[in-house]
């Protein structure tokens, strides 16, 4: 039963925070929406395990890619306050407002990732699964990891339309969510 309710505490949060694209399938929003439900569902399942056998080698693994996937996040969230200027004058309402950005930012954990704060929802996918892996939680986060493979896709349509060719380049020499491999 509380598995339940955590489930349904995080999806009443998903779904006020998603509302504008939950019904727009040609935006990111839409995927990155089930994608989030997916990690909640995760997280419901998972969470009463968080701590349990600290030094196992899973909890090891998944406390690594807790870490990352907080670094991710936190650099890639200042590097798009700091350079990527977002402003409300974009007028695209599917975006949040730090998505709103005025500069592509190539430098940072943009560098090498084009998608960092993406790949930091993954490794937050695959380290929950971690916690308690099991055959049902590993098909659901590799649903999750598909969908954020196709918010990114659609987030990248729709970079391509605001910063044109800039970001056509950007992309040939920059990995989607793993710095030199993918």
């Amino acid at each position: 039963m509380k598995t339940f309710i955590v489930f349904g505490v995080l999806s009443l949060l998903i779904i006020i925070i998603s509302w504008r694209t939950v019904f727009n399938v040609k935006t990111h929003g839409f995927y990155r929406f089930f994608a989030w439900e997916c990690m909640a569902w995760l997280f419901a399942v998972n969470y009463h395990f968080w701590f349990v056998n600290p030094f196992s080698i899973n909890q090891i693994i998944s406390w690594i890619l807790l870490l990352y996937s907080a670094y991710l996040a936190i650099a890639g969230i200042l590097l798009i306050k700091r350079i990527g200027q977002p402003s409300h004058e974009r007028d695209e309402k599917n975006l949040f407002g730090f998505e709103k950005t005025t500069e592509l930012i190539d430098s940072g954990v943009f560098k090498h990732t084009r998608h960092p704060l993406y790949a930091s929802l993954i490794f937050l996918t695959w380290a929950i699964f971690l916690k308690n892996p099991t055959l049902v939680l590993s098909v659901i986060s590799l649903i999750s990891t598909i969908l954020l493979y196709y918010t990114s896709r659609y987030d990248e349509k729709e970079c391509i339309n605001y910063f044109g060719d800039k970001y056509s380049d950007y992309m040939k020499h920059t990995k989607m969510f793993i710095p030199f491999i993918f």
